[in-house]
């Protein structure tokens, strides 16, 4: 099915490192041609590279999309260069992990998380989409994340961000019914990337590579759904629309437990654990 992918052109938002990077190889490797954002040039020049190494097309846009007039500039460049878009994928974003009781002088944290998972994606999504309708074609994918498919404790500003543009995904979705128009949202569960490394209790939890990260934004692409997820993420969904009260609950019980016992596993780790510059030089 490299046939829905090949010559089309694609953006994709945080593409120069983690799951945007993957995203964006795997495509490149199919035909598609790349328009690569993110903040970083010097990043962004080195995915540029493999994929011309690789026989592949790709431009970069660093842009900083926490701020509102680099992400206006940044869409109105690529409109201007390139006239029209196939696919939108919006993956550029923050992760906050910090609870709400903690949060009281933390304001700014919902305002940067809202500024960059949503209203950057929505400010992208508003510019690119008017050529997808004037020809009748083109898909918008918005990266969200399994923890907004049921009550996430100590992810507030996160979880509401990502809650906020599936609301706005849904809106657009039933309004583009028949107007060529396709939208994707894809709810990962936690991805092991640079986003994930500074939480030590992360390294003693499943994560998924990004690499395979990646792959579901392929397939997205290749079959356009509305929705890609896991099983397990499905399940929480239909258990918190059914009894969202004890979701609600047992959640938070449980992540109150594990969350302990993972601080535990993280704070005795061995030397050879150790990061330089945090006690004990690594071996």
């Amino acid at each position: 099915m490299s046939e829905r992918i090949e010559g089309k052109i694609i953006v994709v938002t945080g593409a120069s490192s983690g799951i945007g990077r993957a995203a964006a190889m795997q495509l490149a490797r199919l035909g598609a041609q790349l328009c690569l954002v993110a903040r970083r040039a010097d990043e962004l020049e080195q995915v540029r590279a493999e994929i011309e190494a690789e026989g592949g097309t790709a431009w970069i846009y660093p842009a900083d999309l926490a701020v509102e007039s680099a992400v206006e500039a940044c869409g109105r460049v690529i409109l201007a260069q390139h006239g029209v878009v196939d696919v939108l994928v919006n993956n550029a974003g923050r992760s906050i992990r910090r609870s709400v009781r903690a949060s009281f002088e933390r304001y700014h944290d919902f305002q940067r998380t809202m500024q960059l998972n949503y209203f950057a994606a929505v400010k992208l999504t508003l510019l690119l989409l008017p050529g997808m309708l004037e020809r009748r074609g083109g898909q918008i994918i918005n990266v969200s994340s399994m923890s907004v498919l049921g009550p996430t404790p100590n992810f507030a500003a996160y979880v509401a961000s990502k809650s906020a543009l599936e609301g706005f995904s849904r809106s657009l979705a039933a309004e583009m019914v028949d107007r060529g128009v396709q939208v994707t949202v894809v709810n990962f569960p936690l991805v092991k990337t640079a986003m994930t490394a500074p939480t030590q209790m992360y390294k003693h939890v499943w994560q998924m590579d990004a690499e395979k990260a990646g792959a579901w934004i392929v397939n997205a692409v290749r079959k356009r759904p509305y929705r890609v997820a896991n099983s397990a993420g499905a399940a929480w969904s239909m258990a918190t629309t059914a009894m969202p009260g004890s979701s609600a609950n047992w959640s938070g019980r449980l992540a109150r437990i594990s969350g302990k016992l993972l601080q535990r596993l993280a704070d005795a780790r061995t030397p050879a654990d150790e990061i330089p510059g945090e006690g004990k030089p690594a071996k």
